[in-house]
């Protein structure tokens, strides 16, 4: 180096003779941004659609338990009208308790036929165990008793009736059921 000549410092070289970064490391960055971008994107997307489909869920749910609740009260009402033509026939029947017994007694027992037709309308008819096999699942036994022409094991006496098949039962059937004569 002569004297007259100044120092010069040089950047350290990428080798293409040129001071900026590559053109494909460039474009690298660049297209991983685009794809971070894209990515982002589609997140927000899903994330979205989530959002609405949970929200469109509880929705439904709301709507379920508002429908449940409906149809209940709607039930209700139904088997409330099916006895007010019993309530009314009780009420003339008491109206006319003074005048006539014998035929106060007959209009109970028509009322009663009817209450028992309304059970057998909702599905629970009225069930007849007399002679029939003690079956547990269906009666409730509150005794037992002994005699000349009772089978065993079945129901000799009904106390107070049962109400619905044996697969929907209401009420069991209570029962006095026959054993062995001692």
């Amino acid at each position: 180096m002569s004297d007259h000549e100044a120092p010069t410092t040089e950047a350290p070289s990428n080798g293409t003779g040129s001071d900026e970064a590559p053109a494909n490391e460039t474009q690298e960055h660049v297209d991983d941004a685009a794809e971070h971008v894209d990515q982002a994107r589609q997140i927000a997307e899903l994330e979205d659609a989530w959002r609405r489909t949970a929200a469109e869920l509880d929705n439904f749910r709301k709507r379920c338990a508002r429908d449940v609740v409906r149809g209940r009260e709607q039930e209700r009402a139904a088997v409330a009208t099916m006895w007010l033509p019993v309530l009314d026939n009780l009420e003339r029947a008491l109206e006319h308790a003074s005048s006539d017994p014998e035929a106060v007694v007959e209009g109970v027992r028509a009322v009663l036929a009817q209450a028992v037709g309304v059970l057998a309308d909702l599905g629970y008819p009225r069930r007849d165990d007399n002679g029939r096999a003690f079956n547990p699942a269906v009666h409730e036994a509150v005794s037992t008793m002994s005699g000349e022409g009772l089978v065993p094991g079945t129901v000799a006496q009904v106390v107070r009736p049962g109400y619905g098949p044996d697969d929907k039962l209401l009420r069991p059937a209570a029962v006095v059921v026959a054993t062995r004569a001692s």
